[in-house]
């Protein structure tokens, strides 16, 4: 079992927002089990929160830019692949501003930071999402493509094709994780200097500067564009070096494109919100394809986990058999529903029936074709649930038990004779006053067949 992590203790940083260029200060604070990333406004009423979840991606121009009820984040990326990179599950970073600082355009300084304080275990288990099959997504405007599919570890490869001679085509691979922070954190965003007129005109990139931007020149600089540049950065003289960049930096990697094209992949595919377990290639990425196949990934993810039908041992000795269930509930044949209770906690029970042709409804229901009514599958599911609640008073067998409320009832699949119906009923919230609010699920041959949210009320019978 992988535990959870979280950092030892806070630490700060500031610097500026890359297109904001507002000065800011962001402080990692550790966070409890299944916090995720969370990013918290502390220069806003209230202290609102953000969530690193792809479902909060409003726009992807230059970053990727989160929302939520009016509460932004921007260029979340570096600081989120940061955190993937170092082994970090739950952390809360605070902001005065909405964007993070940009630093020298990679996640060097926060991985550097993560490292000062020192990751901690937790005492939780780390939720992996183990890929089966490949899954995929494709922009079909850019051609650009993402995919997942089965491996040992987490491993990401970038493909890169700007269609420009000074950039040409490039790749990056990350077959370990670990190997991040010396392989890739150090790894600067990039720009072409096509893009960096248009940026500089509409005011953007206020915190920019050629120590935090490598800046591709794929077109010949006019007189105009050079006072604009040496105004923007502050220089008073720019030159282009004979690889084809603006002057005051030197790549780190031949493939330091696809290397932070690389970084940009981990940290937009944290928004998922679950660890992975797979092989992703990304051709030609950029934050739109990236969070949209986050976006995708997360969505069949929650669908898995609703569907994902819990294994029991069904041989073995249960923890109640019908004359203990008859102990306890009132119901009795044909309208006992209950064969086993497998097992019970405080707040979930599981329980069994066994669908036999001898069934009194298949009289009637349908004649030729039997199938199980639903409003029994979840009369049945209640009754499990009853048990629950009947065990909360010393004498159950003085108590009846009512419905009070059922919402978000689903039938997925048909319940035939010769079908074992397992029940799983899971407290909502505390039982008060004999009031119980489940949720409850019905398996059959390796399938959710029926859902429902449940109410009901224990009264002593008179």
């Amino acid at each position: 079992m992988v535990k959870q992590t979280t950092i030892k203790s806070e630490i700060s940083l500031k610097g500026v927002g890359l297109h904001t260029g507002k000065e800011v200060t962001m402080t990692f604070k550790p966070a409890p089990v299944n916090n995720g990333y969370t990013f918290v406004r502390v220069d806003l009423e209230g202290q609102p929160v953000v969530e690193a979840d792809a479902n909060y991606v409003v726009n992807t121009q230059r970053g990727t830019n989160l929302e939520k009820k009016g509460v932004k984040i921007q260029t979340s990326e570096h600081v989120l692949a940061a955190f993937v990179g170092c082994d970090v599950d739950n952390v809360i970073i605070e902001l005065d501003a909405s964007e993070p600082p940009i630093m020298d355009g990679s996640s060097k300084f926060f991985v550097e930071a993560i490292e000062k304080v020192g990751v901690e275990e937790q005492n939780a288990e780390r939720k992996i999402y183990v890929v089966k099959e490949v899954i995929s997504y494709t922009d079909e405007a850019t051609g650009s493509e993402i995919i997942v599919m089965p491996a040992d570890d987490y491993q990401v490869t970038a493909m890169v094709d700007f269609g420009t001679k000074v950039l040409g085509t490039q790749n990056a691979t990350l077959k370990n994780m670990a190997d991040f922070k010396t392989e890739i954190a150090s790894s600067r965003t990039f720009s072409f200097l096509h893009e960096l007129e248009a940026l500089l005109n509409n005011g953007l990139i206020k915190g920019g500067d050629l120590n935090n931007a490598i800046v591709y020149v794929d077109k010949e600089i006019s007189n105009e564009t050079m006072e604009s540049l040496k105004t923007a950065f502050g220089k008073d003289s720019i030159t282009v070096k004979p690889n084809g960049i603006l002057d005051n930096l030197t790549l780190h990697y031949p493939n330091e494109a696809a290397r932070h094209k690389l970084l940009d992949v981990v940290g937009d595919l944290a928004l998922i919100g679950t660890r992975i377990k797979g092989k992703v290639i990304a051709n030609k990425p950029g934050h739109f394809v990236n969070t949209q196949f986050a976006k995708k990934m997360s969505k069949i993810i929650k669908i898995e986990e609703r569907n994902q039908v819990p294994v029991y041992d069904l041989h073995k000795e249960p923890l109640m058999d019908v004359n203990k269930i008859m102990s306890m509930l009132p119901h009795r044949p044909p309208f006992l529903l209950v064969d086993k209770i497998l097992e019970m906690s405080d707040n979930h029970v599981v329980g069994l029936k066994n669908v036999t042709m001898n069934e009194s409804f298949f009289v009637g229901h349908f004649p030729g074709a039997p199938v199980m009514p639903g409003v029994l599958i979840v009369e049945a599911m209640a009754q499990c649930g009853g048990i629950l609640i009947l065990s909360s008073v010393p004498d159950p067998e003085n108590y009846l038990t009512y419905f009070m409320k059922i919402d978000n009832v689903k039938f997925k699949h048909k319940v035939l004779p010769g079908d074992t119906l397992v029940f799983k009923c899971d407290l909502i919230s505390p039982i008060r006053r004999g009031i119980c609010h489940m949720q409850a699920n019905a398996y059959a041959n390796g399938k959710l067949v029926a859902e429902a949210e449940l109410m009901a009320q224990i009264v002593k019978n008179s």
